[in-house]
């Protein structure tokens, strides 16, 4: 039986990403910052436990709790909305600690047993502003381009090793958490100056033409855990499918 150990999953593409591989007959290692009763149905493939991907410690433990495993997926993840020039140092570091730093943390906590085992396979899901530029998300693209190009880097390394690494690119999905923490950290982020210029940006926002949902997520990190080519990228969405056919 493979096992998957999945970051973030107290809402959202976390949640709905346990959901489907538990359906699937997969053992499931579902971490969260503080694990909550009744998420994701009774199962006893159904591991869950505490992980705070920005502390070393919460790492450590969650890993070797969690046994062996398969697969990776680096889903957890932080939002933030605002003008760049208003977005300060400590709030920037606050995202790349998540987003980024986090992500390399679990990288290098489960690439050496994939490595002696010469098997493995590590899902970084990242987002669609990697496929095309969005204003007024500056810090929260860079934190992201910085795993786009992580990743690409380490697949080619650990190839040697029959270890695969995959990007799942989710577009945009107004009704997740992750949605409404980065409306959270938006506060005093939009000077005046720059609302004439946001006005429009968040009017679209909310009536978008096409959207992802947490299902579409969970399908597409599914298929990039299970594929065998050298293949990269995976856009998740119609609209990040767009995207990337765009590109």
């Amino acid at each position: 039986m493979n096992t998957v150990l999945i970051t973030g999953c107290s809402s959202g593409y976390g949640l709905e990403t346990a959901r489907h591989f538990l359906a699937k007959g997969w053992r499931v290692v579902a971490t969260m910052r503080t694990p909550r009763e009744g998420l994701l149905p009774r199962s006893d493939r159904l591991h869950v436990l505490p992980l705070d991907v920005t502390q070393p410690g919460s790492i450590a433990a969650a890993v070797e709790a969690a046994g062996p495993i398969d697969v990776l997926v680096n889903n957890a993840g932080v939002g933030v909305v605002g003008a760049f020039e208003a977005t300060s140092m400590e709030t920037a570091r606050e995202v790349f600690d998540t987003n980024t730093f986090g992500v390399m943390a679990m990288m290098q906590a489960v690439i050496p047993q994939f490595r002696q085992r010469r098997a493995g396979v590590i899902v970084n899901v990242t987002s669609s502003v990697t496929l095309a530029a969005m204003p007024l998300a500056g810090v929260y693209t860079a934190s992201k381009m910085a795993i786009t190009g992580l990743t690409g880097s380490v697949a080619f390394e650990l190839a040697a090793f029959n270890v695969r690494v995959k990007l799942v690119e989710p577009g945009y999905a107004p009704t997740t958490r992750f949605a409404d923490n980065g409306a959270a950290r938006m506060q005093g982020l939009i000077p005046e100056t720059y609302m004439g210029f946001a006005q429009p940006i968040f009017a679209a926002f909310a009536n978008p033409t096409a959207v992802t949902t947490e299902k579409d997520v969970a399908e597409v990190v599914w298929q990039a855990a299970n594929d065998p080519s050298e293949r990269l990228h995976f856009a998740a969405g119609a609209d990040a499918q767009a995207l990337a056919r765009a590109r």
